[in-house]
């Protein structure tokens, strides 16, 4: 009976699932191409929405770097007007142009000739000749001697070079000073608004293509790049009349597509998936309801089963299976089978064993907490889920109680969480691992093939001392900064790993007129200057400076991991940029700059010393100290042999 009843259930819900795969495939064809519509019209938009805001972005970044462009050239022919009676060679023009952050500098007299640049070879050129550099030339023709021109971004005349020209006129003289720039940031804004960009960061579906079609009909862009062959009726502009709403048209090698477009700033945006493709998804989809409703037949026949037998496990198969759930680490199961006295006695006894080891865990667990001892201990054996542990072990080990009691359940799980701990040891100790940002401890495990015994222990408070003494040791008080004994260690061994190709270079730096400002401000004015210069150096990137307080207003840094002098130097202009632009505060309404002068030397071998650098930095800094305070030299030697900053 049980086996006819099983066969003629299996038999109706077979032929239930039947019928409503069949009226699923039958709605799922519309419904799938209306999601496939949601899906490329989101696309579309928000390629629109892309389009607009990278457009945005690049006007009012032309807007911002224009006005920030006119200033500096204001600023140069300020400069400039003020030393109208000296001729500048081109190194001058160059210092000036660095300075100002410009990437050229140019003079323009009164008859429209480069009289000086920072660019040797522009020096002579007549503005007249070429079509880029004659609209610099109404500057000269205008009255106003306020008058400038800002040129849009196109190659200069000279080297065909892209470049953002602007030009103000001379107000102590007749003449034009034009400052250039290298547009970097225009020309990537621009680049992301190309179509080319936009498709690249809209990720595609396997077969899916986005592309655009102008007026005349023109592709203009592919989301597989721009090597197809565009033939096919998908890609002709006079097939998409009705494509805003969605429709199959035939693509390449003779694959039916289904194509979405929308019309936007005069150009037709387009999605398309070949059919097969979309109808995969549909046979996916039929596929899934499937596997569900067979799911829910299984479930309803073993339903169905389980009523008609009511019930097919016996006292044996009761006991297997509590036995089974104490292994796998369940000692709260008790194991209660009646019907005879021989089940009566085994269950009595399988809960007392249960109840013995749980309970000597429980006593070591007492014997710890009276000891006083921040100790904890665990315990597992290769086979058993269950962890015996001891109660302090989830508070030395910072676990959350959800947590502790679902890994204390598995002794895998304990297993790898132990070891994700001890897989990195605190630097200088075999044993002892940080366990959150303020607490260490101490785990010592004794493996077998049985198992696993471990005990830990908290050293926080002795690791926390150490450390402590540690910083004391390698940081000055004031500044935070490594002291001087450490940093030349540091440094030494940063030199003797540094990799072939790079350079570093050792600075030294002196504070200017601390003197005055101890003797006007008193100490605490003093240090405050200090700390304010040392939160500066702080600021710098740690992957390029390593910096330390030698004594006293003197300091020293080493600039590493660089590719050649130049990117030292730019380090050091950074520097001091942004020296220049921090203030501070001496008394309640007192505020100055932070003034420093320096010297460097650098090298590119690893074998070179680190004291005979410092030395060498030291030298340089005098140098300044003594000639030029406030800006950084560097430590060179000429043809005699003396020294140079």
């Amino acid at each position: 009976m049980q086996k006819t009843f099983i066969k003629y259930t299996f038999f109706i819900l077979t032929t239930a699932v039947s019928l409503i795969l069949g009226i699923h495939f039958l709605f799922g064809v519309h419904m799938l191409e209306e999601q496939q519509y949601d899906t490329f019209h989101a696309k579309i938009e928000q390629m629109i929405h892309t389009l607009e805001s990278n457009r945005e972005e690049l006007r009012q970044l032309n807007e911002s770097l224009d006005e920030d462009y006119l200033t500096r050239a204001r600023a140069a022919e300020y400069v400039l007007d003020r030393m109208k009676s000296v001729s500048m060679d081109v190194s001058q023009m160059q210092y000036l142009a660095d300075l100002l952050n410009v990437d050229e500098l140019h003079v323009i007299d009164g008859n429209g000739i480069i009289v000086s640049a920072s660019v040797s070879k522009y020096v002579g050129i007549d503005m007249a000749d070429h079509e880029q550099t004659r609209e610099f030339l109404t500057i000269l023709e205008s009255d106003d001697e306020n008058a400038f021109l800002i040129q849009d971004t196109q190659p200069n005349a000279a080297e065909n070079k892209i470049m953002k020209y602007v030009g103000v006129a001379r107000k102590g003289q007749k003449g034009v000073v034009q400052v250039g720039f290298k547009p970097i940031r225009q020309l990537d804004a621009i680049s992301r608004n190309t179509y080319s960009y936009i498709f690249s960061r809209f990720p595609t579906d396997i077969g899916e293509e986005l592309y655009v079609i102008d007026q005349d009909g023109k592709v203009l862009g592919h989301s597989g790049g721009m090597e197809n062959d565009f033939r096919a009726p998908c890609y002709q502009l006079e097939q998409l009349k009705d494509c805003e709403q969605g429709i199959h048209k035939e693509g390449q090698n003779g694959k039916h597509m289904y194509v979405v477009g929308r019309q936007y700033d005069g150009v037709l945006l387009c999605a398309a998936l070949p059919r097969g493709i979309l109808f995969q998804k549909l046979w996916k989809n039929i596929l899934a309801v499937l596997a569900y409703l067979l799911f829910i037949e299984a479930a309803v026949i073993l339903l169905l089963n389980y009523l008609v037998k009511r019930k097919v496990i016996d006292g044996i198969h009761y006991i297997i299976e509590n036995l089974t759930a104490i292994t796998n680490g369940n000692f709260d199961t008790v194991v209660a089978v009646g019907g005879n006295r021989e089940f009566e006695k085994l269950s009595a006894g399988i809960n007392m064993m249960v109840k013995s080891i749980v309970n000597l865990t429980d006593h070591i667990s007492v014997i710890i907490e009276n000891s006083g001892v921040p100790l904890a201990a665990f315990e597992y054996e290769r086979g058993i889920n269950y962890v015996f542990t001891t109660s302090g072990l989830s508070e030395l080990l910072d676990l959350p109680p959800a947590k502790a009691a679902k890994i204390y359940k598995s002794s895998v799980l304990f297993d790898e969480y132990i070891q994700e701990i001890t897989e990195k040891p605190i630097e200088g100790e075999e044993d002892i691992y940080q366990l959150g940002d303020k607490k260490y401890a101490r785990i010592h495990m004794s493996k077998s093939a049985k198992g696993c015994l471990g005990v830990i222990t908290d050293v926080t408070k002795d690791v926390m001392e150490k450390k402590r003494m540690q910083y004391e040791n390698t940081h000055d008080a004031l500044t935070g900064l490594y002291k001087f004994e450490y940093f030349k260690l540091l440094a030494e061994q940063m030199l003797q790993k540094m990799p072939p190709q790079k350079v570093c270079a050792a600075v030294m730096l002196d504070l200017d007129h601390f003197k005055s400002i101890n003797d006007t401000y008193g100490h605490d004015g003093g240090d405050s200057y200090i700390q304010d210069f040392s939160n500066i150096m702080k600021s710098m990137p740690p992957e390029h400076f390593l910096c330390a307080r030698r004594s006293g207003d003197e300091f020293c840094m080493m600039i590493h991991d660089c590719e050649d002098k130049a990117a030292i130097v730019r380090y050091l202009d950074i520097f001091y940029r942004e020296l220049g632009q921090n203030k501070t505060r001496l008394s309640e309404t007192h505020f100055e700059r932070i003034r420093a002068s320096a010297g460097f030397a650098w090298t590119d071998n690893p074998e070179s010393s680190m004291t005979e650098l410092l030395r060498h930095a030291d030298e340089a800094l005098y140098d300044m100290k003594n000639n030029t305070k406030g800006y950084y030299g560097e430590y060179t030697v000429n043809p005699d042999g003396v020294h140079n900053a």
